[in-house]
């Protein structure tokens, strides 16, 4: 998949990750940013490339809400322009670095990274898990040597929780015997599926340690550029129908940003409600899942290496990968229409198939 859709709202970091009084790099689509605070608390994100040599600034020292950059000293304020030149009296009109919208939403720092006439706050992410005080989380990151695509096409499709997470997050095959209900949203797909009368994984014991079979359910939305919004949680086999049972429920908040064509930051956290269980039940799901996101990571890992052995070899598609081949061509469409292709469009295909002339890219 080529390009990067940029008319959109990238995690940048987790907010903690701004240190106080400092700065924070961080490559995205390519492009080198640093990050800071200023004494107001507003988020600056700026390119991390001096426009004299190319230095990055992100090796140079603050100075108040300004950076000053460490090769030859030229300061920059938060609005990108360059203040001072040691020697110089006169600073040229082109003597200023990009600056890309900045904001912190519900603890994830988000950076928009088109056109900043265009920055849309309504566009910002529904991850309300991430600052409320009924959920508790810890937060995780991941990187990754693969393109995120990838990594977007393994959330699209959680059949594989049956196989790659037989031992975390899956516990049965039954997961990916059962096809999902995949609905088409403005800007992304939505994934639901039921699968009753299961053994409960592993993944659920520091919360729940009950030992029957259980009714579960995940339900998620996954929209550009590529977020994954979901909540999910089990009930004891039968409880459901018969209005009643306790069981278990969370919600999780997951980005993918990607760093470079072959590789991608991975924010995500699972937050579970916050009149259940104590700090070390936080700690324990935080393990949990982590665990299975490094058997994801080693599985897309070897995906990858695979893909660039032989890059153009086709992948098959099939009807478990409606929900991925749906988000694929939205990506492609939106990429499209921020060049100005003729008949560009957003809108997805009314097939509910994926097409054999179109396989997986």
């Amino acid at each position: 998949m080529a390009g990067f859709v940029r008319s959109a709202w990238y995690v940048a970091a987790w907010e903690h990750e701004l240190p106080p009084g400092g700065m924070f790099a961080r490559t995205i689509l390519g492009e080198p940013l640093v990050l800071w605070r200023t004494s107001r608390g507003d988020v600056v994100a700026l390119e991390d490339r001096c426009c004299h040599r190319h230095a990055p600034l992100s090796r140079g020292a603050r100075e108040g809400d300004d950076v000053r950059c460490g090769y030859h000293g030229l300061r920059f304020d938060p609005t990108g322009r360059c203040v001072e030149i040691p020697g110089t009296r006169a600073i040229p009109r082109s003597a200023c670095v990009r600056r890309y919208p900045a904001v912190v939403h519900r603890r994830w720092v988000m950076v928009w990274m088109g056109d900043g006439e265009r920055a849309d706050p309504a566009r910002l992410p529904d991850n309300y898990s991430c600052d409320h005080p009924e959920w508790r989380y810890r937060p995780g990151y991941l990187h990754y040597e693969t393109p995120w695509h990838l990594i977007a096409d393994n959330l699209l499709d959680f059949s594989h929780l049956s196989y790659v997470h037989a031992r975390t997050l899956g516990g049965t095959e039954r997961i990916a015997a059962i096809r999902p209900k995949v609905e088409r949203l403005p800007d992304g797909v939505r994934v639901s599926r039921e699968v009753p009368n299961v053994p409960p994984p592993n993944y659920y014991r520091p919360l729940w340690p009950y030992e029957g079979a259980i009714d579960r359910w995940l339900t998620y939305d996954f929209t550009l550029p590529a977020t994954l919004l979901m909540r999910s949680g089990a009930r004891p086999a039968g409880s459901c129908q018969d209005g009643g049972g306790d069981g278990v429920e969370f919600h999780s908040c997951q980005a993918l940003t990607p760093e470079t064509a072959e590789s991608t930051h991975y924010f995500f956290m699972e937050a579970h409600r916050a009149d259940r269980g104590d700090a070390a039940t936080t700690e324990g799901l935080y393990e949990g899942l982590l665990a299975a996101f490094r058997e994801d990571r080693e599985m897309i890992v070897a995906q990858a290496r695979n893909r660039r052995l032989k890059p153009g070899e086709p992948m098959l598609a099939l009807p478990m990968d409606e929900a991925l081949v749906r988000f694929r061509r939205l990506v492609e469409q939106r990429l499209a229409a921020e060049v100005g292709a003729p008949g560009a469009s957003v809108d997805e295909p009314s097939s509910d198939q994926p097409s054999p002339e179109q396989p997986c890219p």
